[in-house]
């Protein structure tokens, strides 16, 4: 029985092409070297916010002598008030505190009364520790000024503290997003980037690959052009699935477990999903276009030359995203683009993950991309049809578009 004569259903065909190119490319050591760095590169970032941020330590140690310990209370509260977290410890004597100054146990020592802030240090006074017992120093002043004038300092402080503003209802309603969010949005956006760069290539540098070794041709005698294109695309996109659904839930595990994501687990599974969501629409829907792009070329060095035209959308709304959504999430710009398809794969995953979008957005966003995706894959496989057992010379796109 010859090839010809070999018959077999429409989606076997496909399920065999992209069969080969999954069991291909997951036992391949490249792509899991590749895996494998990219989910350590992850839990090390996670290691590192964690070490940066101390894990929630305190930004200085303070000790005092027993004289000094009325001022304990009111030092961390007064840290805690201009965004610091300054911890307390009470030394036997100033001599002891002296010894700790020196072994770098505390970070400045209060001596002498509570009357006064008296600090001292082992070399320099760090800025951010000087200015709260700046603003310590200026509240002990007021309240000596108080009491001399037959007031009861503590009541003060209580009718400043329970001072509210009137805050009358904004006139929009305000974006629902904290630092976190941003960072794990742009996060996404740069997964989704790197994948659609690489994924993405990839399928035209198969296509290439094949046509050049003619392989192609005897592909071809078994089964259609759009059967081979479309077993391309898929099987590359489910291993670029597995390799995203490893950094995606290897980043998010480590950041829980190590407590640099104080968000909601469900916020940070709703970012996941979101990503696994738009990497799949935009994967195909990049991937048809490149597929079919690679088939117009013979060689793998004409490859970036004929799949650059495609590639600029997907830079295009990764720069638009990196550089506009930090400080301004709600760019209109970006918001327009994230609804347009071919910057949506980039720009609506961060918009989401950063929060504030809303539902109508979302669906309409992933609903345009669900609609192109079939014209895509018509023009795509015309093109791929007539272009891909053409060798030598590039073929001109609009060659390929309108031969029989």
């Amino acid at each position: 029985m010859t090839g010809s004569d070999v018959q077999m259903s429409p989606m076997s065909a496909v399920g065999l092409v992209a069969g080969r190119e999954i069991t291909t490319r997951v036992n391949s050591k490249a792509y899991r070297i590749t895996t494998l760095v990219m989910v350590l590169i992850v839990v090390a970032l996670a290691l590192i916010f964690k070490f940066f941020n101390g894990g929630g330590s305190a930004d200085a140690t303070v000790g005092y002598v027993p004289a000094a310990s009325q001022l304990a209370q009111p030092l961390s509260a007064t840290a805690k008030s201009i965004g610091q977290t300054v911890a307390t410890q009470q030394v036997a004597d100033e001599k002891a505190g002296q010894e700790k100054l020196r072994d770098g146990s505390i970070d400045a020592l209060l001596v002498q009364d509570a009357k006064r802030v008296h600090v001292q240090v082992k070399k320099d006074l760090d800025a951010k520790l000087k200015n709260t017992f700046t603003v310590l120093e200026g509240q002990l002043a007021l309240n000596q000024q108080i009491e001399s004038l037959g007031g009861d300092p503590a009541k003060v402080r209580q009718a400043t503290a329970e001072a509210t503003i009137d805050e009358l209802p904004p006139l929009e309603k305000p974006y629902d997003y904290n630092g976190q969010q941003l960072v794990l949005g742009i996060i996404a956006g740069i997964l989704i980037y790197l994948s659609l760069m690489l994924n993405g290539q990839s399928v035209a540098q198969g296509v290439v690959e094949e046509k050049t070794s003619r392989v192609v041709e005897l592909l071809l005698s078994t089964i259609k052009p759009w059967q081979l294109m479309a077993g391309k695309v898929l099987g590359i996109g489910v291993v670029g699935l597995i390799q995203m659904l490893a950094i995606g839930v290897a980043g998010v595990a480590a950041g829980l477990g190590f407590g640099v994501l104080t968000i909601s687990v469900n916020a940070a599974v709703g970012t996941v999903i979101w990503l696994i969501v738009w990497y799949l629409l935009g994967f195909f829907m990049y991937s048809i276009v490149f597929a079919a792009l690679g088939a117009l070329v013979s060689r793998q060095e004409d490859v970036g030359g004929a799949t650059m035209p495609a590639l600029m959308f997907v830079i295009a709304g990764y720069v638009v995203g990196i550089s506009i959504l930090p400080s301004n999430p709600g760019s209109p710009l970006a918001e327009v683009l994230s609804v347009i398809p071919v910057f949506a794969p980039t720009l609506m995953p961060m918009r989401l993950a950063m929060g504030g979008v809303p539902v109508w957005e979302a669906v309409l966003s992933v609903g345009l991309v669900v609609a192109l995706i079939p014209a895509l894959i018509w023009l795509a496989a015309r093109i791929y049809r007539n272009a891909v057992m053409r060798t030598g010379a590039k073929v001109k796109l609009r060659d390929a578009l309108r031969a029989a």
